[in-house]
């Protein structure tokens, strides 16, 4: 008999992916290049499940229903590119190839023109929820040829997580990388979400003093309030566990922090079509900063000043840090829903804002009940232009403005650094100013490389120049916008 669908990679997210599909009774083909992998899977943990092994690709192939769908987990960049290769000759008209690693969105664009040019169809798919949700739920972003949803849908919303009210985490992004940037979104809000803690872990620890239990209790308490989400939880979960001999495993571990590139993908993004990505920029190089400890440990030999604590009111400051994470979160979010707007322009997709922060409502990382007040969001406003300005998000930010930046200023004052909550803010203030110093900017510009201004008393896209010496001349630079 014949399988619904094969998945290529049996790594972790493989092993797992493969017995959530095959648990919801999918037949299921698998492939591994170590084929002792696929013998191990399917006399281990598939044991006694629809999953078929096979040691060749002709034999995967052959093991599938037509339109063949191929789930290809494995390491992003060139690895996709060679199984791609391999795959193509081996399919036919209409079968589909999916990629569901963490591939560039830009990667997704071309193979998807590749691959269709072939007659086949292609689907880069976000997989978010790590080893569990890949098992027991993953919120899935799939996007590429759009014919191919239809195929693969009753498959992906069937093994996908669920959000509290029954609806599927996963629907159709859009177009050809459209489904791995909104992944590649996702991770970047995940960067700010996770630094934007650890910032308030900072605080707590070193300038209130509290203990990983205390702190455990504060987390605890914040994950059945606003704050609720699964980054908080399992924070709370972290700061409890200890291990055999009894200490706090938190406090073993190096400060030096890993990345995989999401991230920083992110960033060049924002930058690319011209975003103010702030927090999740901050958030990157905070980890490149963790990442210098030697570096780190050397300066503190050498550059004076000190961590102060804290002596007053320490409710107080956790109520404020509460509603700085809370405020700077909203940022996180509404600089993340802007990128995908200028995205969905430069790239000509169709995204479902809405839809998104549905798809994120079980299952991910970044998973919250923050989720559904941006899904009520874009339900009011499918226009809605940034999410501060929504009525809920506008007051939510506003009636925690003070104790956020008393928590800054605060964290300033004991030599602790905020970067995130920090910038946030000053986004925050930035965004909401209806003058801001760059007319000075366009000045220095002008003087030293005659790169020309607008003026207020002028129609926009109108250009003027100041021969601000005396001598220079009445020739210009081009006006543009990288």
């Amino acid at each position: 008999m014949q399988s619904e669908i094969g998945l290529i990679g049996l790594a972790v997210m493989g092993e797992n992916l493969a017995l959530n599909i095959a648990n919801h009774g999918f037949a299921i083909s698998v492939f591994n290049r170590t084929t002792s992998k696929v013998d191990d899977f399917v006399n281990g943990r598939a044991k006694g499940k629809p999953v078929t092994g096979t040691h060749a690709l002709p034999e995967f192939v052959a093991s599938l229903k037509k339109p063949r769908k191929i789930i290809m987990l494995v390491k992003a960049g060139q690895a996709v590119d060679d199984l791609i290769d391999h795959l193509v000759p081996l399919c036919e008209p209409g079968d589909i190839l999916i990629d569901g690693g963490n591939s560039l969105f830009s990667d997704t664009i071309r193979r998807t023109k590749y691959v269709d040019g072939k007659g086949l169809l292609y689907v880069g798919s976000g997989v978010s929820g790590g080893e569990e949700g890949a098992l027991n739920g993953p919120s899935l972003m799939p996007g590429g040829s759009p014919t191919a949803w239809k195929a693969i849908k009753p498959i992906f919303q069937a093994i996908c997580a669920k959000t509290p009210d029954g609806d599927p985490c996963c629907d159709w992004m859009g177009e050809n990388g459209a489904g791995h940037f909104v992944k590649m979104i996702h991770n970047g809000i995940e960067y700010g979400d996770m630094q934007l803690i650890c910032e308030v872990y900072d605080v707590m620890k070193r300038g209130l003093g509290l203990t990983n239990e205390e702190m455990h209790k504060v987390f605890a308490e914040w994950n059945t309030e606003e704050l609720d989400s699964y980054l908080i939880e399992i924070t709370r979960d972290i700061l409890a566990h200890k291990d055999e001999t009894g200490a706090d495993v938190v406090d073993v571990i190096l400060d030096a922090a890993g990345q995989k590139g999401t991230g920083k993908w992110t960033v060049i993004a924002a930058l690319d079509d011209g975003v103010p990505l702030t927090l999740i920029s901050e958030a990157v190089f905070a980890r490149c900063l963790s990442a210098i400890k030697e570096e780190r440990v050397a300066a503190s030999k050498e550059i004076t000043g000190k961590v102060s604590v804290f002596k007053g009111d320490k409710e107080k400051v956790i109520k404020d840090l509460r509603a700085a994470l809370y405020a700077a979160k909203i940022v996180s979010y509404a600089q993340g829903y802007q990128l995908m707007r200028a995205a969905a322009k430069t790239y000509n997709w169709n995204l479902n804002y809405g839809g998104i922060a549905l798809v994120w409502r079980g299952g991910c990382i970044i998973r919250s009940a923050f989720l559904g007040e941006i899904k009520k969001a874009f339900k009011r406003n499918p226009a809605l232009v940034n999410l501060l300005l929504d009525k809920f998000f506008k007051k939510a930010v506003s009636s925690r403005q003070k104790g956020w930046r008393r928590a800054v200023i605060l964290a300033t004052k004991l030599g602790i650094p905020v970067p995130c909550l920090s910038t946030a803010l000053a986004y925050f203030d930035g965004y909401r100013s209806e003058r801001l110093p760059a007319n000075l900017l366009q000045a220095q510009r002008d003087y030293f490389g005659a790169h020309t201004y607008e003026r207020v008393d002028q129609p926009r896209g109108q250009f003027f120049h100041t021969n601000w010496t005396g001598h220079g001349g009445t020739t210009t630079s081009k006006a543009y916008t990288v």
